[in-house]
């Protein structure tokens, strides 16, 4: 008899248990746990190629060297080439540069009071600028020394903060953005962003401040911080009812309604406390 009471108890206990344990916040709890499972994996890619640079890998080290005296070779015999080469990693792609349109975009965000969306893209923005310094400084990697250098620029050479920068810049630009832009035309703001990205990482191999295994790093580690705070926004979202979005939608559809965002939409309920 007192068997069948311990059994008859279980099912009961399990249905404590599960009550206890799927409300709002264990569901919160799990899709934090499935952030930081993403975000370790879109990391791998970085850290292989940290660890394939810390090991001086002969191929990789042979594909560095290779690009760089190829395009030193192009920049000395077109000087005028070279100038249009700093321009635009020294103003139109230069790091300070694509921050101040971070900046403005947040104030922007501030104006119509969408609070997390604007700290979504400073954070990001600020998080990946000391990210990129820190491990430039652990990892205390050597710029180029090339015969004749056309440009000079100081500190370790991986990863490529221009890089990094250009990455994470166009990615909060383009997913705030993207809302705003007719679908038909969504394409536009993609082939810039990309633009951008490529452009910065062949100034800086061209004018000989960085390896090519340097900007591919910058573009990867740009990639992993994205990833990360984007799924701690998207876990917000789900948190507080919204629906789930695909990256060409954008992180915040309701941007591009006229109301304040943070506003929740009318017909979306919130899970219950």
């Amino acid at each position: 008899m007192a068997q069948r009471t311990a059994r008859s108890r279980r099912p009961a206990a399990v249905r404590a248990f599960l009550v206890r344990h799927s409300g709002p916040d264990a569901a919160f709890g799990r899709r934090m746990v499935l952030a930081v499972a993403v975000t370790a994996v879109a990391a791998v890619p970085f850290a292989l190629a940290l660890v394939l640079v810390e090991s001086r890998w002969p191929p990789l080290y042979r594909l560095d060297r290779a690009t760089a005296e190829r395009l030193h070779g192009a920049a000395l015999a077109h000087p005028s080439w070279v100038r249009v080469l700093d321009f635009f990693t020294g103003v139109v792609w230069d790091p300070v540069t694509l921050r101040l349109l971070v900046g403005a975009l947040v104030v922007w965000l501030l104006t119509r009071r969408a609070w997390r969306l604007a700290a979504w893209a400073g954070v990001t923005s600020a998080s990946g600028a000391l990210i990129g310094f820190l491990v430039k400084n652990v990892v205390e990697r050597a710029r180029p020394h090339l015969p004749e250098p056309v440009a000079h620029a100081p500190g370790f050479s991986f990863p490529s903060g221009h890089a990094m920068t250009a990455m994470t810049s166009a990615a909060v630009l383009l997913l705030v953005l993207l809302p705003l832009v007719p679908r038909s035309w969504r394409a536009v703001p993609w082939a810039l962003a990309a633009t951008a990205v490529l452009g910065v990482g062949y100034t800086r191999i061209a004018l000989g401040v960085h390896w090519v295994s340097d900007v591919v790093g910058g573009w990867l580690l740009g990639i992993a911080v994205v990833t990360a705070t984007a799924l701690v926004f998207g876990a917000w979202r789900a948190d507080t009812g919204r629906p789930r979005t695909a990256v060409g939608e954008g992180l915040e559809p309701e941007i591009a309604v006229a109301r304040a965002p943070e506003a929740p939409s009318e017909g979306v309920s919130r899970p219950a406390s």
